[in-house]
């Protein structure tokens, strides 16, 4: 994406010459067999957004250049950049392959570092399973991952100004007090009451808005519900493209086109567009018929955001979470009880028989 990102360095350990690894939360490589740190240097650039209009004309990088080497999983499919020499593909554990069809890609221009170790994700994952609801007992044991892979997961962020001309209705409430006749011990009563009804108005106007970072995934290998339960994700904290954060960690590769990332973050500008449109509009209610948006000034870039993909063993079964490794939240599979879940249901059952008996009585 950048002419300027910085490929990745041998990783190399200056005292011992094992393979160096990015400390998480911190701008350091350090050696996890004799502790040697040394600083990531070049690192401070600042992130830059580039221009959508501008995409054709845009130099792409061969895909080694952003990892040392290029992994084909040929289970799933993912394309995995690595540093490593030999692994198993974090989604479905098949080994992977050297990709020999590796082609170019856009370069990213910004990640976000790992601040969350693995320590931090034993403690993570430990807390998610004692707080799971009508989880087995055994299951709040768990604080080991069977296999734990830091993986950077591509994302496109999108900047841009729209201006939206839309038409539609205000709805303004009144109320009319109507009268009503009702049977009180065979005897008709009068009462009255008040009964909302609607004025609409037509509508129209042209609302503003400028959008940051909208944030889509570029991969399709994991659910985008599961990669938007990750959020948020202090985008803020993101500094500029540097090879030396991948050390020690997977990144992979995008299967997403910017073309159709921009087309998913319309799709989400768009429900905020709306309700700025039924802001405008203003009254009780709000509907509206049409709305023409004009997008300019759109900007993007290629971000790598670090999730731990995580596998744990219960009863013999593997279930996987991811971890954001920022934030610590957890999200993924998990095991239900079968008997938790019927004395619960019992439990419910009683209680609403309970209040039946008391209304009875009452009567």
């Amino acid at each position: 994406m950048s002419d300027t990102a910085t490929p990745p360095a041998s990783f190399g350990c200056a005292g011992c010459g094992a393979r160096v690894e990015h400390a998480p939360g911190t701008t350091a490589l350090r050696c996890p067999y004799c502790g040697h740190q040394q600083q990531i240097t070049g690192a401070g650039r600042e992130v830059r957004e580039h221009a959508y209009a501008q995409l054709a004309t845009l130099a792409r990088k061969p895909a080694a250049s952003v990892g040392a080497r290029v992994f084909a999983c040929p289970g799933c499919g993912a394309r995995t950049e690595s540093d490593a020499l030999a692994q198993r593909c974090q989604f479905c554990a098949t080994p992977l392959v050297a990709d020999q069809t590796a082609g170019e890609l856009i370069a990213p221009e910004a990640v976000l570092p790992f601040t969350v170790d693995r320590a931090g994700v034993r403690t993570a994952l430990s807390t998610w399973c004692r707080s799971r609801w009508f989880a087995p007992n055994s299951l709040k044991k768990v604080s080991e991952a069977e296999t734990l892979k830091g993986t950077y997961l591509p994302h496109w962020t999108f900047d841009a100004r729209t201006v939206t001309d839309y038409r539609g209705q205000r709805g303004e409430h009144y109320y009319v007090t109507e009268t009503y006749t009702v049977m009180v011990d065979g005897k008709a009563e009068t009462r009255t009451r008040q009964v909302r009804h609607t004025r609409w108005y037509p509508a129209s106007g042209t609302v503003r808005r400028d959008f940051d970072d909208v944030l889509v995934p570029a991969t399709t290998h994991l659910p985008q519900q599961q990669l938007d339960q990750l959020t948020p994700w202090p985008l803020t904290e993101a500094v500029a493209y540097h090879g030396d954060y991948l050390a020690g960690y997977h990144a992979l590769r995008y299967d997403t086109e910017p073309e159709a990332g921009l087309a998913a973050a319309k799709a989400r500008m768009a429900p905020v567009v709306d309700r700025d449109c039924r802001t405008d509009i203003g009254g009780d209610e709000q509907q509206v018929t049409s709305a023409q948006t004009s997008y300019s000034d759109v900007t993007y870039k290629l971000m790598l955001l670090p999730v731990w993909i995580a596998a744990y063993l219960h009863h013999g079964r593997s279930y996987q979470v991811l971890v954001n490794a920022r934030t610590g939240e957890v999200i993924g599979e998990r095991p239900y009880s079968t008997a938790k879940i019927i004395a619960a249901a019992l439990a419910a059952l009683a209680v609403l028989a309970a209040i039946a008996v008391a209304v009875l009585l009452g009567r």
